[in-house]
């Protein structure tokens, strides 16, 4: 598929397939209010934008409410290229939280948002494109600002995002919910477009995902303990053999990891 590109006044991309539930997005949204929250607060302009948010506007909602712990007057706009779903959400607009008709080229009226969320956008799109996506949407954020992209399951339980700044992408983040987790690689299918096509031999996020696999296994004794246990110990080890992991056990008891993107960036 094509990067997406402009069209005179036509929104730039192609619909998703809209799938959304209560609560997917739960992951992200923890993760971006507890390791972004200075960067919302010292917003001159606090707008935060959820892009293609799907036939349902509640995870944009809860987008909202989440945002509004941080940073209480805080700007949500959902976007979305189907105006049918535009008109479908309208109903729950309010003070700091909107709808509106777009795409990549955000239709912000020349705003530019400090935070941009992604999630399950570019996945239906070829590699190429999606760096196209992340080039477009860059060059929108205000300075400082950041972009995730990243894709999870259906009910939220697995998920992977990339951190974007207008200086390029900074860090990848795995999560999920431990239970039932049968090793970290199960992640990979999970991989934002950026990377789900390079897990492969000889690419660094392969490397990556081996590694992390190797240090769960290390890490059974542990499993005695529970899966948060286990994660925590392999994540440990991740960092004390030279993985440039970027945070530490308040979030790894989360299920997360987040490494510098140097680290899995494609070769």
């Amino acid at each position: 598929m094509p990067a997406p590109r402009s069209t005179g006044d036509r929104p730039l991309g192609i619909p998703t397939r809209g799938t959304t539930a209560p609560n997917r997005l739960r992951r992200i949204d923890r993760w971006v209010t507890g390791t972004y929250a200075r960067l919302l607060r010292a917003a001159d302009d606090p707008l935060v934008v959820d892009l293609g948010y799907g036939a349902s506007p509640v995870t944009t909602v809860e987008l909202a409410d989440r945002l509004r712990a941080v940073r209480p007057d805080v700007e949500v706009v959902g976007i979305e290229i189907d105006p049918v779903r535009v008109a479908a959400a309208q109903p729950l607009a309010r003070e700091g939280l909107s709808f509106r008709r777009g795409g990549f080229e955000l239709a912000l009226g020349g705003r530019r948002p400090v935070l941009v969320r992604a999630l399950n956008v570019l996945r239906q799109y070829d590699e190429a494109a999606a760096w196209g996506a992340w080039a477009t949407l860059q060059a929108r954020l205000a300075p400082g600002g950041l972009l995730v992209d990243g894709t999870c399951d259906e009910l939220g339980r697995r998920a992977t995002w990339v951190a974007v700044t207008p200086e390029g992408p900074r860090t990848l983040t795995l999560a999920a919910r431990l239970a039932g987790l049968g090793r970290p690689s199960d992640l990979a299918e999970r991989l934002p477009k950026a990377l789900i096509h390079r897990n492969v031999e000889g690419e660094a996020v392969f490397a990556f995902l081996r590694a992390f696999d190797s240090a769960w296994d290390s890490a059974a004794p542990y499993a005695s303990f529970g899966a948060r246990q286990r994660w925590m110990a392999a994540c440990r080890t991740l960092r004390d053999t030279g993985w440039p992991v970027a945070d530490g056990p308040a979030r790894w008891r989360l299920g997360e990891v987040t490494l510098a993107w140097s680290a899995v960036a494609p070769r």
